[in-house]
């Protein structure tokens, strides 16, 4: 389940973004003397204000149009890291390490570049918000390929990226994916709920909150399953900033 804070935490994120012009993180296109690639704001995790509209049923004796399936991801061959260059100026060291097999050919490696910078505009921004709901992101995956832009471009984040590694999104976790220990829920919404079972499906603890505040669990080394609802993340305890 994704997060509700982070719908109407990207909003001002967005529109904090766009009047900054530039990157706190210093690593951005604009640091390369590459020009922005214009966008309506960075992507950002969290539920659509929007409802889908249905298709338009075709009327009667017209042939329905094909639906096109999703896009497929870009692939082929990607452009040597030593052609590799901004179209102005030039990009920093770090930069071309994480441009490197990044940029398939044909494309600006600037877009490529903003991409990941965007990741590190959205980690900034929402640990400055709430630390638990930037770590939770990253463990949910909402913020996608977080580690990389994280390693190339605002190490700063490092920690983040770490505690994630040892958090639990919502969903079933067993075998050695469980990790015995204590765990707090990031932004919990109003139906969070969970389980720990141990071996035979034997229930070993559970509990619901309808607050919205976050809780804390005990996993132990009996456990074998542990299931989670509306609590969107569980980080370990004892990792907060």
């Amino acid at each position: 389940m994704r997060n509700p804070f982070l719908a109407g935490a990207v909003v001002v994120m967005t529109a904090a973004l766009a009047a900054c012009g530039s990157s706190a993180d210093g690593n951005g296109p604009q640091a390369a003397g590459a020009q922005r690639p214009a966008a309506s704001g960075p992507a950002v995790p969290g539920p659509s204000a929007s409802t889908p509209t249905p298709p338009a049923t075709p009327s009667a004796g017209e042939p329905e149009e094909p639906t096109a399936g999703p896009s497929a991801p870009a692939t082929g061959p990607n452009t040597p890291s030593d052609a590799i260059t901004p179209a102005t100026g030039t990009f920093t060291k770090k930069q071309k390490e994480y441009l490197e097999d990044r940029v398939p050919k044909g494309m600006d490696p600037a877009a490529v570049l903003e991409t990941g910078q965007e990741t590190c505009d959205k980690l900034r921004y929402l640990v400055k918000a709430d630390r638990d709901t930037a770590v939770g992101a990253i463990a949910t995956g909402e913020i996608p390929d977080a580690a990389d832009a994280v390693a190339g471009l605002c190490p700063r984040h490092q920690d983040l990226v770490d505690e994630a590694a040892h958090a639990y999104p919502d969903g079933t976790h067993t075998g050695k994916k469980l990790r015995p220990g204590g765990y707090r829920s990031a932004s919990p919404t109003a139906a969070c709920s969970w389980q720990i079972t141990g071996a035979d499906g034997r229930e070993l603890s559970s509990g619901s909150s309808d607050t919205g505040v976050s809780r804390k669990i005990t996993i132990p080394k009996s456990a074998r399953t542990f299931t989670s609802t509306g609590c969107y993340a569980w980080l370990p305890e004892g990792a907060e900033g």
